[in-house]
């Protein structure tokens, strides 16, 4: 059972964590109940309630809010995800399904509209095998990774889904799987979802055993010193806070993140590409050749990834659309009987979709964009893919199928 949370003063960044990492706790607790047909714990809304209060109680300036580092320094956070998800957790809990759904049509404009197309475009067909990105695809976008715990509303409908209407479902993202990956900020009930992290390299089963796609130790071993470079990096006082905004310093299996900007563009410009500038030189110190690595720049963070043979074209990055192909390979998945369903948000998830077509061209794909770019080219790929604005559209569509 979950330690109910009471409202406390929150001073430090390490303050902010312990009550996100409380409410996991919480959530996490919720879901199992009310996935399995049972009322959640009487003291869960007054958690959230007292949770939501100690958010919105943190100072603000400019329109951030304010927390020490460490009991002197100063850091501006945008809180505007832990806030709203709790506040929608709260509206879900104490109104039910039926009016939540109203809720988060006054939320989005043509909510309903784009629910009932994309129920439509899936016709309520069983799906073989359902492949989705999380963050900005079935989760809204947080400013941090470590903060972006999943929602009571949000969990609740992708496990429905993934319950009665899907074979195989498995969430595939870039993010680490533990040591603060995606296990620690999901909510989902165990033995439901496939977790897969660093964009499929690494997964977690139904049973919570852990699989890999292999790492030649050579280049493993040139991993752990451009991680070692970095650790030190971040420890430098101008360099500090790239460890504490968006995603962090994370350490995937066969590759490493660091944030270089956040959503809500904390740092500066100039100074940002300055320090993406610096992080092409450590690579370049490691790699001369540019053999072993790979750096993807997102705008926000930047993926150092370790290259795979790709037959004659030479080594290349470890994409997603590798790790959709290690996934259906080590859990038998069959995708090559469809309908398979991919979701996602971004370029860099166009090549689950590229591999699922390959695979069967029985496959359906929902993107979660706003970008005419993208959706051209997801179009491209699977021409009757559906394009919808919002994850909580997504999630709905998935949610209310049955």
């Amino acid at each position: 059972m979950a330690k109910a949370i009471q409202q406390t003063e929150l001073v430090t960044l390490k303050d902010f964590y312990q009550l996100m990492e409380a409410t996991r706790e919480v959530r996490f607790e919720a879901t199992k109940m009310i996935s399995a047909g049972e009322a959640p714990a009487g003291d869960t809304v007054l958690s959230l309630k007292n949770a939501l209060s100690s958010l919105e109680a943190v100072a603000q300036a400019g329109g951030k809010r304010v927390l020490s580092l460490d009991g002197s320094r100063k850091i501006e956070l945008d809180l505007d995800y832990e806030i709203n998800e709790t506040r929608k957790d709260i509206f879900f809990l104490e109104n039910g399904e039926k009016t939540f759904m109203g809720y988060l049509a006054d939320l989005h404009p043509e909510f309903e509209e784009h629910v009932a197309r994309g129920r439509n475009y899936l016709g309520g067909r069983e799906i073989n095998c359902f492949i989705t990105d999380r963050d900005g695809t079935v989760n809204n976008y947080c400013g941090r990774y470590r903060s972006s715990i999943q929602s009571i509303y949000n969990a609740v409908l992708l496990t429905r889904f993934a319950q009665s209407s899907a074979a195989n479902s498995v969430i595939l993202t870039s993010a680490p799987l533990a040591n603060i990956g995606l296990v620690d900020i999901s909510v989902a009930p165990e033995r439901v979802m496939y977790y897969a992290g660093s964009k499929g390299r690494e997964c977690i089963d139904l049973e919570g055993r852990r699989r890999a796609f292999p790492v030649e130790k050579e280049k493993q071993a040139l991993l752990d010193k451009l991680n070692a470079v970095l650790s030190g990096l971040v420890k430098m006082p101008e360099y500090e806070k790239y460890s504490l905004i968006g995603s962090g310093l994370q350490f995937k299996f066969g590759q490493t993140t660091i944030a270089r900007q956040d959503i809500s563009k904390s740092v500066d410009e100039q100074e940002s590409r300055d320090f993406l500038r610096r992080l092409g030189e450590v690579v370049a110190d490691l790699d001369p050749d540019g053999t072993n690595f790979r750096i993807e720049d997102t705008g926000l963070d930047v993926e150092i990834i370790l290259t795979i043979e790709s037959g004659d074209e030479g080594p290349k990055d470890f994409d997603k659309g590798d790790g959709v192909r290690f996934l259906n390979t080590e859990f038998n998945f069959g995708m090559f009987h469809g309908p398979n369903l991919i979701c996602g948000d971004t370029g860099s998830d166009v090549p689950m979709l590229e591999a699922a077509m390959e695979m069967s061209k029985e496959t359906k794909s929902i993107f979660v964009t706003s970008k005419d770019e993208l959706a051209t080219r997801v179009k491209g790929v699977c021409p009757d893919a559906l394009i919808v604005p919002e994850p909580d559209m997504l999630v709905t569509i998935l949610g209310t199928l049955t």
